[in-house]
């Protein structure tokens, strides 16, 4: 198998699944033996960037899936997330004015700003009919 480890995880466009998602990030830096700190970004990281599909990409009602891999290859952490929702670009959108008081501050666009602090790269596609994320961190 060698120092590549991948994983895989597909949850839907559901506010509530994001602490079992939460679960399941933090069993795979266990098992993978993530620091502390590096779990606790990782799990912040993958909430931020799906609960903005949750909100912003899926017009209608009915249930898409969001697929999230994980993967660790030579010291580079992974992560790629995929939709089917309309084009988003989350890269693209306004970064927040971080000066604001917090109440004044709009909900939601810190997410990004938050996870281009945490990861080393960010890339988004729009491939076929799907949107797709991939964050890179070296560890």
């Amino acid at each position: 198998m060698g120092n590549n480890k991948i994983k895989h995880f597909v949850i839907e466009n559901q506010i509530e699944e994001l602490s079992s998602l939460a679960e399941k990030i933090d069993d795979l830096a266990e098992e993978w033996e993530f620091s502390p700190g590096l779990a606790m970004n990782l799990n912040l990281v993958i909430e931020e960037a799906v609960s903005n599909i949750i909100f912003y990409a899926f017009k209608d009602k009915q249930k898409h899936d969001i697929e999230i891999t994980v993967s660790l290859e030579n010291k580079r952490l992974n992560i790629k997330i995929t939709d089917d929702g309309i084009p988003f670009n989350p890269l693209t959108q306004e970064q927040p004015d971080i000066n604001l008081p917090t109440e004044e501050r709009p909900v939601g666009g810190l997410g990004i700003f938050l996870i281009s602090q945490i990861m080393d790269e960010m890339k988004y596609d729009r491939n076929k009919n799907e949107n797709i994320l991939t964050l890179t961190k070296s560890i």
